[in-house]
């Protein structure tokens, strides 16, 4: 099994349930905080391979869902600039195994990727059950 080191943003339910899952299914998870990583362009680029700029993003991020930020519009250096200065706009999360590097959690990529079990949670596990809020979700410092 493998040793899965899971950017994310701490509070998240979807992250919780992709967490659990994983662990479920034999492999150690590290868990740490995407918002607060040291990240640099050199550093973040490598998490979303060959993927369009605009599934860079994170759907979800406040900036995005009210149309301030247009992943559609954004080029490679324009959408790396916008998420160092704002993490929140990472699509989440953010796996390394042994040096390889994913970003989001697709079930059937990660299954194919590291191997996971029949146990998966219920619900949607990759869209954000708060998308229909218009205020961000708390974080944990934030919650006393």
């Amino acid at each position: 099994m493998a040793t899965v080191v899971f950017y994310e943003k701490p509070g998240c339910g979807n992250n919780t349930k992709q967490k659990v899952w994983l662990a479920a299914s034999g492999h150690t998870v590290l868990a740490k905080n995407l918002l607060i990583e040291k990240w640099t362009a050199e550093r973040l680029r490598p998490f979303f391979g060959e993927l369009p700029v605009a599934q860079w993003f994170n759907p979800a991020a406040p900036r995005v869902k009210s149309g301030e930020v247009n992943p559609a519009a954004c080029d490679e250096q324009s959408a790396i600039e916008l998420m160092l200065a704002e993490p929140l706009l990472i699509r989440r999360p953010l796996m390394e195994v042994d040096g390889e590097l994913h970003v989001g959690f697709d079930p059937e990529a990660v299954n194919a990727w590291i191997g996971l079990n029949d146990a998966k949670p219920k619900g949607d596990i990759q869209a954000c059950p708060n998308s229909h809020r218009t205020t961000p979700c708390p974080t944990p410092e934030a919650v006393t």
